[in-house]
């Protein structure tokens, strides 16, 4: 086989496996940047499962978050839970913090550990379908508290009392497993308060405070662990560390799962498909409508959805279309837009922030598609205005020269007339050359009038 063959197929081979593989032994760093939703779930639990397919010791998941969703950081923790290798999760860098759901994910980790200068905590549930979090009660009184947290009727919501009681339970449960703080980690949950990492250390809230990866795998090595049931003896001084960064399918998925991506994506597809529809033959519109529906239809499932807003979007542009056929003289268009702009308010179902759709993206959308309905109107009106160059209402009246002219018929003749020759019948005598006007068809004879003298036959 060729050298230049054999250096191409290693090369497709390297990039068919997602780059270089960890070493068996090795350690295997992980890292979760920003907020906590779909493509960080799923970029975190095929990480893991890879992990344990390499044979790593340990895997660092390294992180800075200020939340995300429940849906995803439940996912993230059934995979820490079900990991047979340890799993380490590290704030970091300085100035990194694990808020709301990354301090679940810290607690339900083997090995919890943070830099200086970085901070955990705030683990109040956002609601989904909440205006907001619950906020603490003022006053000194406990019992006050304790009433208001746990969602007393009176001063709360049910459903917020239910959501903030079973986080609390939750995450009271892992710190159980893991033998950390549990009565520091409900008081995160219900009164949203926060640490320091060292501050986190000295409350037992954390197990290691170490100033860089490497620190803190000096300060694991000889460290057994249990994971899966099985204990596991450390060895990671020294330990080949590999990093794993998000592939493509993770960049792409945290993409088109951007709420404001997702609804774009939404317009394109009902859009590419009408004009498809509209006016079929091109398929332009058809394979990219297509195609960005059904990304947008599996990122909304992805995601919380108010199937309430979906509808009013869908209603809005249903309106707005319906605007272009019916002289509604703009009520549809107009409860269109207003459709479309409360739909797309509601759209995503949660407060988690990184999650909401701007309100200037939502009405620039509403606008763009109700000036593209308007200038469909001006041209089908431009188009009604315009004479007709087609069919008999195109041939009467035109304007056209006499090419030959019947020896047996002076009064017949023929024509070119609209890249067609037509025979032609007058009241008079035709002369070839001569300028006539289309007067009528009758089956496939037109009947012509003369517009001008006959040209002169030649002589003075």
């Amino acid at each position: 086989m060729p050298g230049w063959l054999r250096l191409c197929l290693c090369a497709l081979i390297l990039c068919a496996s997602g780059g270089v593989s960890a070493a068996p032994g090795a350690v295997v760093q992980l890292q979760v940047d920003g907020v906590i939703g779909p493509a960080s779930a799923d970029y975190l639990v095929r990480g893991l499962a890879k992990a344990v397919d390499e044979g790593a010791q340990l895997v660092v998941i390294e992180i800075d978050t200020p939340g995300g969703l429940d849906t995803a950081m439940r996912a993230i923790i059934k995979a820490i839970l079900a990991s047979p290798i340890p799993v380490a999760s590290y704030v970091a860098p300085g100035g990194a913090r694990a808020a709301s759901a990354g301090t679940y994910i810290l607690y339900a980790s083997h090995v919890a550990a943070m830099t200086p200068g970085t901070n955990l905590g705030a683990a109040t549930p956002v609601a989904i379908g909440m205006p907001g979090a619950p906020s603490q009660p003022e006053g000194d009184d406990k019992a006050e508290k304790d009433k208001a947290t746990q969602g007393d009727k009176g001063t709360g919501d049910a459903m917020t009392a239910k959501q903030v009681n079973d986080a609390a339970a939750y995450i009271r449960g892992l710190a159980n497993m893991r033998g950390r703080n549990a009565e520091w980690a409900e008081q995160a949950v219900r009164e949203a308060v926060s640490l320091s990492a060292e501050e986190a250390l000295e409350q037992k809230v954390i197990d290691y405070l170490a100033r860089d990866t490497a620190d803190l795998l000096r300060q694991l090595d000889g460290k057994t662990l249990q994971a899966a049931g099985v204990e596991r003896t450390l060895a990671t001084a020294g330990a080949p560390l590999i990093s794993h960064a998000p592939d493509w399918r993770t960049r792409l998925l945290a993409v088109i799962t951007n709420p404001s991506v997702a609804l774009i994506l939404m317009m394109i597809g009902v859009y590419g498909l009408f004009f498809e529809f509209s006016n079929p033959g091109s398929g332009v519109g058809g394979v990219l409508g297509g195609i960005s529906l059904v990304l947008a239809l599996y990122a909304l499932q992805l995601l919380p959805v108010n199937y309430a807003g979906v509808a009013l979007i869908l209603l809005g542009i249903a309106f707005i279309t319906a605007e272009a056929f019916l002289p509604s003289f703009g009520v549809l268009g107009i409860g269109g837009v207003v459709a479309f702009v409360f739909g797309g308010l509601i759209l995503i179902d949660t407060d988690v922030p990184g999650f909401g759709i701007p309100l200037a993206l939502i009405i620039t959308l509403a606008l763009v598609s109700a000036a593209l309905i308007l200038a469909i109107v001006g041209m089908a009106l431009r188009a009604r205005r315009r004479q007709q160059v087609a069919g008999d209402s195109g041939l009467v009246g035109s304007l056209v020269a006499i090419a030959a002219v019947r020896e047996d018929d002076p009064r017949a003749g023929w024509v070119a007339l609209q890249g067609e020759r037509w025979q032609v019948q007058g009241a008079a005598p035709l002369q070839p050359g001569q300028q006539v006007r289309v007067t009528a068809r009758e089956g496939v004879h037109l009947q012509v009038s003369a517009v001008d003298e006959p040209p002169p036959r030649g002589g003075n």
